[in-house]
């Protein structure tokens, strides 16, 4: 893998959240996904979101991403509160944030073509209201296999004619079809074979930084996050427990349960 080059974030906010909770309903219970959850991104930053199964990292993203609504606290994108906006208000919000999610076995639809899958999100009623007008929909398909290191020609081909890398490339080039503000990557490598992980955090490295992106990385392996990532926030029990640059939650960590993430990490011995 090739050693990222972070450049230095803005000032400029782009996400600000404060006192998120989300409970959910299991019959006559009351399941708590996420508690008191606050934090700042600053456009060009790149955040991990690290946390074992049911820390309440995919919880976080989604309400981020308005695909889920807080049962209490707020969320503002840029200016705009974004948190008890209906869904045809959040065209804004789907074409400036895109996610690239775990399987693209499962994320790309299998009976559409790739140039389909890429550009349905500029197809999008939302969506498109947001984009200028007239839009080349070849062009733009195009330019993104290019930046995700695919032939054009392999658009009209169906996901099951390509590997699993390729695949995770279709599902990048799609998230980057609307010209994205901000990049949401839940697991990206980790359905991947392990020979191919450092091929595509390298692209998504270059692509961050080639086209400015803010980016959120969850991720449960910390090598991953490490890669990517300039910023770490530790959740554990829909708590966010540690919260600071990279480097510095690496070399100092503050809590029992960051150290014991680090201690988890593979490490190569000598004999």
């Amino acid at each position: 893998m090739t050693e990222p080059r972070f450049s230095s974030p803005s000032e400029e906010l782009v996400y600000r959240a404060e006192g998120l909770n989300r409970v959910y309903r299991s019959g006559s219970r009351q399941v708590r996904a996420l508690a008191d959850a606050s934090l700042t991104l600053r456009r060009g930053q790149r955040l991990g979101i690290v946390g074992e199964s049911g820390s309440g990292k995919s919880t976080l993203i989604r309400i981020l991403a308005g695909l889920d609504r807080p049962t209490s606290g707020q969320v503002w994108f840029e200016d705009r509160e974004i948190s008890r906006l209906r869904e045809r208000d959040l065209g804004f919000l789907r074409a400036s944030v895109q996610m690239v999610f775990q399987d693209p076995r499962s994320s790309l639809n299998p009976r559409m073509r790739v140039s389909q899958i890429i550009t349905e999100p500029l197809r999008s009623s939302l969506v498109r209201r947001q984009l200028p007008a007239g839009v080349d929909h070849r062009a733009r398909l195009a330019e993104v296999m290019a930046d995700v290191d695919l032939p054009l020609e392999a658009a009209e081909r169906f996901p099951h004619e390509f590997s699993g890398g390729q695949r995770q490339r279709i599902a990048i080039a799609r998230a980057l079809a609307p010209k994205p503000d901000v990049l949401i990557a839940d697991e990206p490598v980790s359905a991947l074979d392990v020979s191919v992980r450092a091929q595509v955090m390298n692209l998504l490295n270059d692509l961050v930084a080639g086209h400015g992106l803010t980016l959120i990385v969850v991720s449960h392996d910390l090598m991953v996050v490490r890669h990517l990532c300039d910023t770490l926030l530790v959740m554990q029990h829909g708590r966010i427990v540690e919260h600071g640059s990279a480097e510095q939650v690496y070399a100092n960590p503050q809590t029992d349960y960051t150290k014991a993430l680090l201690a988890a990490i593979p490490r190569i011995r000598a004999w």
